[in-house]
């Protein structure tokens, strides 16, 4: 399946030196699909937050589980990518399990919800909310 990705810029955040911006590719591609339902779901938030923090935290049956949370800043060791207008927040540790990674939204008859292609993945549990790498 063949993605489009809105233009991107990466500010990088450390403590020896202020944030740059450059533009180039990402290790993430979050769908235009998927901005515009973080956008639609951060807009009825108070306060309305800075971005989106996307994550891979331990847990699950597989050992790992994607996360998604609205933050008010970056961390200090935090990257932070630009996906048109939408900053979005991922961690050292994550970013090393999230490259690559598609982040989708996808509407059915059944269900909606954030859908996470990521050629890393060895294994996924049976209920697929978790995975192995």
């Amino acid at each position: 399946m063949a993605t489009a990705s809105a233009p991107v810029t990466i500010d990088t955040v450390s403590m020896a030196q202020m944030p740059s911006t450059e533009t180039k590719a990402t290790p993430l591609v979050m769908t235009p699909a998927a901005i515009a339902k973080v956008r639609e779901i951060m807009a009825t938030q108070d306060p309305i937050p800075a971005g989106l923090r996307v994550g891979v935290v331990g847990g699950g049956c597989s050992g790992f589980q994607y996360s998604m949370a609205f933050e008010n800043q970056s961390g200090m060791m935090d990257k932070v990518f630009t996906y048109d207008g939408l900053k979005v927040f991922i961690d050292a540790t994550s970013l090393m399990y999230l490259n690559s990674c598609v982040v989708d939204y996808v509407e059915t008859f059944e269900a909606a919800g954030f859908k996470f292609e990521n050629p890393n993945v060895k294994s996924t549990c049976g209920c697929g909310s978790s995975f192995s790498v």
